[in-house]
């Protein structure tokens, strides 16, 4: 599996290009807008982009939706209970004085223990709830893409609209948590950790 990140949006969201290097086959996950960015890293690494995924519907995640999709026709998925988020992009950017564009609707509706194929490798979907009430996690060899279930020494902020601060917790603690602790965790916003980083010093989770 080949992995690359760059930050996207006016927010800075970490988006993650991952592709199988067999079959040149990859999926952007949380393109958060530079669409442009995102397409020029597919082709300096040679891969046809065949879907996008959003780890939650929040508009900082899905910018660039649109333009990959009618850019590539690739698909789009998301969990079901993000699905109608994707419409109110405008209403939540203007919470924080920025504009967004609606996203289109997904082609496949996610649920907790889905599998996502991406050319010789797969995606294990974990449902976290909590940040949002569709947030994902997604699971892939010894790589745990969280978006903003977790962070480096923090967590995702849950006072936005569907967010549950003791859902959030109690999700981080009984789906990822008991994960090795060198699952390697690639947040939506700053640097990467790991599942026993965490475990030992995130304050929000040692108390």
């Amino acid at each position: 599996m080949m992995l690359a990140s760059l930050p996207t949006g006016p927010l800075e969201v970490n988006c993650y290009l991952i592709g199988c290097e067999n079959t040149g086959k990859a999926a952007v996950i949380d393109p958060g807008g530079d669409a442009e960015s995102i397409l020029a890293l597919l082709r300096q690494h040679g891969l046809t982009l065949i879907m996008v995924i959003n780890t939650h519907g929040h508009f900082d995640h899905i910018g660039a939706n649109r333009a990959l999709l009618e850019k590539t026709a690739c698909a789009l998925l998301i969990h079901k209970d993000d699905a109608p988020l994707l419409q109110r992009a405008a209403e939540h950017a203007a919470l924080f004085g920025l504009s967004a564009s609606r996203s289109p609707e997904p082609t496949r509706l996610l649920k907790d223990g889905d599998f996502i194929t991406v050319g010789d490798f797969s995606l294990r979907v974990i449902h976290t709830p909590g940040h949002s009430p569709g947030g994902i996690c997604l699971q892939v060899e010894d790589c745990l893409f969280v978006g903003d279930t977790l962070f480096s020494g923090s967590i995702g902020r849950t006072d936005l609209p569907g967010g549950n601060h003791q859902q959030l917790i109690n999700n981080i603690n009984e789906k990822l948590l008991h994960l090795a602790d060198e699952t390697r965790v690639y947040p939506g916003h700053g640097p990467a950790t790991t599942i026993g980083q965490e475990k030992r010093h995130n304050p929000f989770l040692t108390g």
